[in-house]
């Protein structure tokens, strides 16, 4: 189980027993504005980063990260930052799978330890995922299952989206998945996180052959 860590400042407040926080950004300097300092304490504190996003966004990525003062090719010699693609995570067998992708985010925290960090920030450009929106319910589903395997972790993993590629339906699923949410900048406690076991029977009733409710 999660041993007492310290808490992490993150958004303006402090990461502490729940760690599994969806981002909602307007734009990239939002984004950053947020992240940065995230990115940068971690780092400070020899701690490893773990980043997924889509490869047209990783160069502007690491110069954002060097004008932070991150010497990117000396922390990812050390493998301290990594940079991952939706092709090798979310996308590595060429479609979104929840339970392929359950197995490999936990992968990925072990190895920070393997490698001898003491913790790793994860950070996730999640809507790459289910970037038409036909895999949205296995990708609601395998967030909220996510909550049941995080606690093992002292791991913080944030899912930032881009809320300008988002219907406000897929909005508030996600929203609901997350025990912690940034929205303007700020790190809140989610009102709107829902039982794990209530959600993903709500999700599974989805895909249901609809009855009319006069029976």
């Amino acid at each position: 189980m999660k041993s007492t860590t310290q808490p992490i400042p993150f958004g303006g407040s402090m990461l502490r027993e729940h760690r599994h926080v969806c981002a909602f950004f307007n734009s990239a300097a939002e984004e950053y504005d947020t992240l940065l300092p995230f990115i940068c304490d971690g780092i400070n504190c020899g701690q490893r980063a773990y980043h997924v996003l889509p490869d047209r966004h990783k160069e502007d990525h690491f110069q954002r990260l060097r004008n932070a003062g991150i010497d990117v090719e000396k922390a990812m010699k050390s493998r301290q930052l990594e940079v991952a693609l939706p092709e090798d995570t979310y996308l590595e067998t060429g479609r979104f799978n929840k339970d392929a992708m359950l197995v490999l985010i936990q992968e990925g925290l072990k190895a920070g330890s393997e490698l001898g960090f003491p913790l790793t920030r994860m950070i996730a450009h999640a809507e790459a995922a289910v970037d038409d929106w036909k895999s949205s319910n296995e990708w609601v589903e395998y967030e909220m299952r996510l909550n049941s395997v995080l606690p093992n972790y002292d791991d913080p993993v944030i899912c930032t989206f881009d809320a300008n590629l988002l219907t406000a339906p897929h909005a508030f699923d996600i929203l609901r998945t997350h025990p912690m949410v940034i929205i303007g900048g700020v790190l809140v406690e989610n009102s709107f996180f829902t039982r794990p076991q209530d959600f993903i029977r709500e999700v599974q009733s989805r895909t249901e052959p609809r009855r009319s409710y006069m029976g």
